[in-house]
């Protein structure tokens, strides 16, 4: 797997350096965690995107649409060749993630909205006695909205267990550190105490992630959050932890350089 989230990487900054502008930092931070669910838990039919019991996965940190798409065709959703189109006027592939790509649930792009509307997909697969999951991508500044916690009150009084919310904790948002701009910490005890089962593992450790995912297959009382910690900007040492780096295309030289140090 890890040939495979490599080749991810060098999709997202070739898309991001073609297209002249995106986000690399947050794409890159990503790839394992959505790799990994993908891969080997989530119910879907690439070639039926909207089949009525899929799991639903709704990407709240809808910038990171570098790294969704390249996930999306990666797994059949559409073809390979539509990445060169990334960004382009009139393309499908737009900036962030938009609701009529196949694989899509949700058009994103304004933070802190995608674990509200993940609580009311949750909620009807509930009252429709449904057995699908939803899976809600969070970033970790977008942490900062407080409709985030609106939602997470309400999963966590619902007893929403069908719920799984993902956060990329990368530690740094686009003007610097979540820390120095507003810290989260303690950020697993404060989903705890809205009523969450939780764990907190290393977002790109393959094995890690997947016992995260095995263990909110067996929750049955509560909603669980996988708080993954990650390196914004991973694969790249320039680009590892540098908020100059959340939305910026590479130039040519720096790209040679990243696809360089990525490998594959």
């Amino acid at each position: 797997m890890e040939k495979e989230c490599k080749r991810i990487r060098r999709e997202i900054l070739e898309m991001i350096h073609t297209a002249g502008s995106g986000h690399p930092g947050g794409s890159l931070s990503g790839v394992e965690l959505l790799y990994v669910l993908y891969s080997e838990f989530l119910k879907y039919d690439s070639n039926n995107p909207k089949l009525e019991n899929r799991d639903r996965v709704i990407i709240s940190k809808g910038h990171a649409s570098a790294l969704v798409y390249s996930i999306l065709s990666e797994f059949g959703f559409f073809p390979k060749k539509e990445l060169k189109n990334f960004r382009k006027l009139h393309s499908l592939l737009q900036g962030h993630v938009y609701r009529e790509v196949p694989g899509v649930e949700l058009s994103t792009g304004s933070l802190g909205q995608g674990l509200s509307y993940s609580c009311g997909v949750a909620m009807a697969g509930v009252l429709n006695k449904k057995d699908y999951k939803t899976f809600c991508y969070l970033g970790d500044g977008e942490l900062q909205e407080g409709n985030v916690w609106e939602a997470a009150m309400t999963a966590g009084f619902r007893k929403l267990n069908n719920l799984c919310a993902i956060v990329d904790y990368n530690k740094v948002q686009e003007n610097g550190l979540v820390r120095e701009i507003k810290s989260l910490e303690p950020l697993r005890k404060k989903f705890e105490d809205f009523g969450w089962s939780t764990v907190e593992i290393n977002g790109h450790d393959i094995s890690e992630i997947k016992m995260a995912f095995n263990k909110f297959l067996k929750e049955t009382e509560k909603p669980f959050v996988i708080i993954a910690n990650t390196i914004k900007g991973k694969g790249v040492s320039f680009m590892e932890m540098n908020s100059l780096w959340h939305g910026k295309a590479p130039n040519d030289v720096e790209l040679q350089k990243a696809l360089e140090e990525i490998g594959g």
